[in-house]
């Protein structure tokens, strides 16, 4: 390729068709659609399902869509809103991606600080893979916060809401990541000196900040004891979050690095995460609400929370206790970690909104209605719009890489000396 050189920057020429053909466009692509099929099916349940009355059953007597749509008007069940349980799939999502891609910034941050030389090598392809979670996870949670009436948070602003208190950390993190990685890409070693520890420390205190105010946010919901009863929760989000941070890191250094010693490493790091991971768990529950844990261990959450363990815990440290074992057992560790920590966080969400409420009053787990049927449990199926947008947030990810490996060929690991 033709390399032109602006603003000293080295910029690949790019065609058109490349960016069509490529096979991880490609991949991208039909993520990204995915992803559009979702966004379109939550609209039309959001805004186009419209409710009936019994004057429309009698002209329709028998049609499914009146019944829905009935159904929707008495109990408020209709399409992917459910008022039972506020939090669901799009914040798993959003937890896992914001958090896991922050961890892998921070540890290739702390990897610059302390001059760590395999990591800081590949540091500008890990960097962007952590940017395009950051976005994955942004697009999820947009969804979230009811997309066609977002510009009513500047129109009617509330400072305390979790959107406001987390856009000026956004704000000022995405812009230092991208410096950071043009710093890394140019070669500015001299400003690299001068700038790149400002970085780095602002990246840090940003990464901890992130951490406290998510948990903050969950500990807030006094309705849900699960959440607010789980001990130090910024440690939990983040021991799991640099779990899988490392797992995604050393996926990428077998695919994309080609580099077992790479590998090697970051999966000797995951261990240790996953180790204190187990170990937080097991102490956790001793402290978690009665009832919860009687639901999440013993109740209609068991098999999840087991399966969550086996994949997340005992699984990789099998694999990867052993310093040679195969590259292999170490590429299955990764994906069993990358899957078991997203079932954890499904599992933190969900289990949350096992009851409806709590207690709050002493006249037992509260109801939203009076048509509403008593529940002592609420578990349900997230929607098919809600899985496919969750599922096309990859497409995010691998379409911020692939065209920033493209034009800048972030994924070349060069010598720095």
């Amino acid at each position: 390729m033709e390399k032109n050189h602006p603003i000293n920057f080295h910029l690949n020429s790019v065609g058109l068709k490349t960016l069509l053909t490529d096979k991880m466009m490609i991949i991208a692509y039909l993520f990204l659609a995915l992803a559009a099929f979702g966004v379109i099916e939550m609209i039309y349940e959001r805004y186009f399902l419209l409710s009936a009355t019994a004057f429309d059953a009698g002209l329709n007597p028998g049609n499914r869509d009146v019944a829905n749509a009935m159904k929707e008007a008495v109990f408020g069940h209709g399409g992917e809103v459910k008022r039972e349980a506020p939090w669901s799939l799009y914040i798993v999502s959003y937890m896992y991606m914001i958090y896991v891609g922050s961890g892998i910034i921070f540890l290739v941050a702390m990897a610059e600080l302390f001059e760590i030389e395999i990591i800081v090598k590949p540091a500008a392809g890990f960097l962007t893979l952590g940017l395009g979670m950051l976005f994955a996870g942004l697009f999820t949670i947009m969804m979230d916060l009811n997309v066609l009436n977002v510009h009513w948070m500047l129109l009617s602003p509330q400072y305390g809401s979790g959107m406001w208190l987390m856009m000026p950390l956004y704000m000022v993190y995405i812009p230092l990541v991208i410096l950071e990685i043009y710093l890394i890409l140019n070669h500015q070693k001299e400003w690299i000196k001068k700038v790149a520890f400002m970085i780095i420390v602002v990246g840090v205190l940003v990464e901890f900040v992130e951490f406290y105010v998510q948990a903050k946010l969950f500990d807030m919901n006094s309705a849900r004891h699960l959440w607010t009863t789980y001990p130090i929760l910024p440690l939990y989000f983040m021991v799991s979050s640099f779990a899988a941070s490392l797992a995604i890191m050393g996926l990428y250094a077998y695919l994309v690095c080609k580099s077992q010693i790479l590998m090697h490493t970051l999966e000797r790091g995951a261990l240790y995460f996953v180790l204190a991971l187990g170990a937080y768990e097991a102490i956790a529950y001793l402290f978690i609400d009665k009832k919860w844990a009687e639901i999440i261990l013993f109740g209609s959450f068991k098999y999840y929370f087991y399966l969550y363990i086996l994949l997340a815990v005992i699984i990789p440290f099998a694999l990867l206790f052993k310093h040679y074992l195969n590259k292999y057992f170490k590429l299955v560790a990764s994906l069993s970690i990358i899957v078991g920590t997203f079932l954890g966080k499904m599992i933190f969400v969900y289990g949350g909104n096992a009851y409806p409420m709590s207690d709050r009053f002493g006249v037992g787990f509260e109801k939203y209605g009076e048509y509403e049927e008593v529940k002592e449990v609420i578990f349900f199926m997230p929607p098919l719009s809600e899985i496919a947008i969750v599922i096309g947030s990859i497409g995010v990810i691998l379409f911020i890489f692939r065209v920033a490996d493209l034009f800048f060929s972030v994924s070349v690991v060069e010598d720095k000396n």
